[in-house]
């Protein structure tokens, strides 16, 4: 799928002063505001139109350096992503619209960039890039753009990038906060390259630690921002106004001021990737990615619903007759404070998970969790009182009855199974899901 491109042909065009121009007419009025720029002027013009870029992900990354390398004109545009649209993604995902939700997300931006740009030819590819695909998908694109969100397909972009001798823009956003760096950038005097990724990263960290926007949170306007500047990344290198000096550009949306840039080393001689001394990485296509960054990323909505020790775990529907039938029961949500400011089951208590792994003995005792229980009414009030746990997907509770029970908890404690996303799908359709 390509958009159509325009039906006038600039040969069939004439400036005022009779010669050919090199560009449909219509273009002068379209790319004006940027050819009159002293930096790009109508040589730099002409570079984009003929340039092509290559898009991995079109998320809250992608979405918006897309759509700002279509506006300024650029020639060919790829589109690489297997995911399809989701109504979560509508908060910084800004090509795609309610009317598309449950469309491939490469065909939903390539509908968007044919609405604003037919003279962009643009290739959507629904499909996930993987060691074996990345090369011949990425190979025909002059410039390569990461707005993936995974340690594994970042580092097989940074490897294609240097094996095809193509500069990588990469951007990443989580919560407040973003990054910008190009790797495998030529450098101004024309020795060689700047760093690739793994000259910067070369350990990834654990699987557990690299958490996702869905865990974590992110701002829209964030994504925003990063991908913005990776279009201009992108449009600097095509146009011959970059500086040629490999930067590491840090944005928090809280700063003062709100970005930082740091100057990045020479790439490393013993860098498996892009040195020249020591052990190279092998053909691409037979590379595992995912073991080499610690397997796969876990997936906590299934961990959420493993039943392991069944006399520890209740499930949704279960917890609802519980409810029903009044039991001396105290309800623990072990979600951050902004979380259960969102939702919350009636009667349940807040304590952060940290708190209450810090110091589990201190919840030990009856309703108010905190008093020191003296008398016998109480201590049998503490003992036959039922304990349960919640959270948002049935991880973090999990881990907080482990602690209680270390600490010497008595009688029932379990954790409700799935969290509250089950509590929501089985039991009360009209609790929020976020």
């Amino acid at each position: 799928m390509s958009s159509s491109t325009d039906s006038t042909s600039p040969t069939e065009l004439h400036s005022a002063d009779g010669s050919t121009p090199k560009l449909p007419l219509h273009d002068y009025t379209r790319y004006g505001r940027q050819l009159i720029l002293n930096e790009l002027g109508l040589p730099g013009q002409l570079k984009l139109c003929d340039a092509s870029v290559v898009v991995v992900g079109a998320g809250g990354l992608g979405c918006p350096a897309l759509q700002y390398l279509a506006a300024a004109g650029v020639g060919r545009i790829g589109i690489v992503d297997h995911d399809s649209v989701e109504l979560s993604n509508l908060q910084r995902q800004v090509l795609h619209t309610e009317a598309r939700i449950g469309m491939p997300k490469a065909l939903s931006a390539a509908e968007a960039i044919k609405q604003m740009n037919r003279s962009v030819q643009v290739h959507p590819i629904v499909a996930a890039l993987t060691p074996s695909n990345a090369e011949s998908l990425l190979s025909s694109y002059d410039v390569i753009l990461d707005c993936t969100d995974n340690l594994p397909t970042r580092y097989l972009l940074s490897d294609v990038a240097v094996r095809l001798d193509r500069p990588l823009v990469s951007g990443a956003a989580q919560q407040l906060v973003g990054q910008l760096c190009t790797y495998h950038l030529p450098l101004t005097d024309g020795k060689g390259h700047g760093p690739c990724f793994r000259c910067l990263f070369p350990r990834p960290p654990a699987p557990d630690l690299a958490g996702s926007c869905a865990e974590l949170g992110i701002l829209g306007a964030v994504t925003g921002v990063i991908g913005t500047l990776q279009a201009t990344e992108a449009i600097k290198i095509i146009t011959r106004m970059h500086d040629g000096k490999p930067t590491l550009l840090m944005y928090s949306a809280l700063g003062a001021p709100p970005f930082r840039n740091v100057t990045l080393r020479a790439r490393r001689p013993t860098c498996p990737g892009c040195g020249n001394e020591g052990e190279r990485v092998g053909t691409i296509s037979e590379t595992d990615y995912v073991a080499f960054c610690g397997g796969e990323r876990p997936d906590w909505v299934a961990r959420g619903l493993a039943i392991g020790s069944a006399d520890s775990r209740i499930r949704a529907k279960e917890f609802n007759q519980v409810l029903r039938e009044r039991r001396n029961v105290r309800l623990i949500d072990v979600r951050p404070p902004v979380e259960f400011g969102i939702c919350h089951i009636p009667g349940s208590l807040n304590i952060p998970i940290k708190e209450l792994v810090a110091n589990p003995s201190a919840y030990l005792g009856p309703d108010d969790l905190r008093r020191v229980v003296n008398t016998v009414e109480e201590k049998t009030q503490a003992d036959s009182q039922e304990t349960y746990v919640i959270c948002r997907l049935g991880n973090d509770s999990q881990i907080a009855v482990d602690a209680l029970r270390g600490a010497g908890a008595k009688g029932v404690i379990k954790d409700l199974v799935g969290g509250l996303r089950a509590w929501a799908t089985d039991v009360d359709q009209t609790f929020p899901i976020y």
